[in-house]
């Protein structure tokens, strides 16, 4: 149930004007992934862009990488045939690093299986997407230890 107004890539355009350094490539393919794996009723909150490895020298990994209402999403439009797609909730996450270098910054997203890092961001946008993500992943975690309190 994709949104067919390309909602996501209006704003990682928004994200890459405003941080320019930020390495990020066929952002349009990539948010046409993600647009496809919106679930009914999930809507996008924020979005941003960068190379999904931990390296600053391997640049053709970019992610496009979403806050939604209900999750954050990972996804990539592979160059020739099929993409590649994650999503977090928020029961999964656990914890959130940022690494700010020389030229680029990263974030480093650990989940309950997996470690994901989002590298070659501008080091601008760092502290925006770590607050962004957290502020958000810790409301929702607080509403699942209320549910899970019966």
């Amino acid at each position: 149930m994709g949104c067919d107004n390309m909602d996501s890539y209006k704003k990682v355009l928004e994200f890459k004007k405003k941080y320019k350094g930020t390495l990020a490539f066929r952002l349009k393919a990539h948010c046409k992934v993600l647009d496809k794996h919106l679930n009914p009723g999930e809507e996008i909150v924020y979005v941003f862009a960068g190379q999904k490895n931990s390296s600053s020298i391997a640049v053709p990994n970019t992610f496009v990488v979403a806050l939604t209402n209900k999750r954050l999403l990972f996804a990539r439009k592979r160059l020739f045939f099929g993409y590649f797609f994650y999503a977090i909730t928020p029961d999964m996450f656990n914890d959130l690093k940022v690494n700010s270098g020389i030229l680029w910054g990263k974030i480093m997203i650990d989940t309950v299986k997996e470690f994901a890092v989002i590298s070659n961001l501008s080091k601008d946008s760092l502290s925006e997407i770590e607050t962004k993500i957290t502020q958000y992943m810790m409301n929702e975690k607080k509403k699942y230890s209320l549910n899970n309190k019966d």
